[in-house]
């Protein structure tokens, strides 16, 4: 799927996908975990990351103190400068990167600090992990942002 064309495919999707993900919160079907984890791995088997990073590009992880003690570690920086020089805190009160695209991302890419990479990275686009009916927001907000996830929600639809 083009990037350009993912944000208004998204938006035009918006409504019943809200309403989908309100019906999986309040059944909490048993296998939507299972569902969510297939649809992941056939996802991610069509598309290439690496030809993508618009999560890189767009938006920022959350940064926990561990994970900036662990980039700070790695660039050779005290914590405090790591923040200083990366970071601010957000309207939820989190560390979130000062621009977009991330200060890491290569040209071709490739994450820079990839090995020490934020957890909220490690993780995404979080649609591998437990107790899916619990970040169904989360995945909301990011079917704007993630080819993968997009196409995993238009499957959910027909699944439930």
């Amino acid at each position: 799927m083009e990037l350009d064309k993912l944000k208004e495919k998204a938006k035009n999707a918006e409504a019943a996908n809200k309403k989908l993900f309100e019906k999986l919160k309040r059944s909490k079907p048993k296998n939507l975990d299972d569902t969510f984890h297939q649809l992941h791995e056939e996802a991610f088997e069509r598309i290439d990351c690496l030809q993508c990073a618009n999560c890189c590009k767009t938006t920022s992880p959350i940064f926990y103190e561990r994970d900036i003690d662990r980039l700070a570690k790695r660039l050779r920086m005290r914590p405090s400068d790591f923040i200083d020089k990366y970071l601010h805190i957000d309207e939820d009160k989190d560390y979130v990167l000062n621009v977009a695209p991330c200060p890491f991302l290569d040209s071709e890419n490739y994450c820079l600090v990839y090995e020490d990479r934020p957890t909220a990275c490690r993780e995404y686009p979080h649609t591998n992990r437990k107790r899916m009916f619990q970040i169904l927001d989360l995945t909301l907000k990011n079917t704007a942002i993630c080819p993968a996830v997009f196409e995993i929600t238009e499957e959910l639809k027909k699944k439930y």
